[in-house]
């Protein structure tokens, strides 16, 4: 895993920490092959580097996060996405969509939120598809 990448998963397991993401991790030290699913309980640093716990703290990068495709997000969430996330004002010059810092940050805190990988970590093989049902999101 590249300096890079470690970033981004710890970017994104730090921003999803409220919410109650959970993780695939080793099980134990002894045998870091069999693994399990935990809801990550914090995230913390010794000597520059980044661990993920439970009861133990694993090293971030054998730690991936289950998330949301974008493209499983259902009807009734697009809905409220658009009505209430990227209220946007078409700009009389450039005609491009803009949305203020605030939506934008309520946009990102919603996704984060609702588990959806809006940071591409799944196709970099950083995160695994959540199943269905794996998260309470009412």
């Amino acid at each position: 895993m590249t300096n890079e990448e470690k970033s981004l998963l710890l970017k994104d397991l730090c921003a999803r920490f409220p919410y109650g993401v959970i993780i695939n991790s080793p099980s134990n030290i002894f045998y870091p092959s069999e693994r399990e699913d935990v809801k990550l309980d914090s995230v913390f640093e010794i000597d520059n580097n980044f661990y993920a716990t439970e009861d133990s703290g694993w090293p971030i990068e054998t730690c991936k996060p289950y998330l949301r495709p974008m493209s499983s997000m259902t009807e009734e969430e697009k809905k409220e996405f658009k009505a209430f996330h990227c209220v946007s004002e078409w700009h009389p010059e450039f005609y491009q969509a803009m949305c203020n810092l605030p939506n934008i940050n309520n946009m990102i805190n919603w996704l984060d939120k609702k588990m959806f990988d809006h940071r591409g970590l799944i196709p970099k093989g950083l995160a695994l598809e959540a199943k269905e049902g794996m998260y309470n999101l009412n």
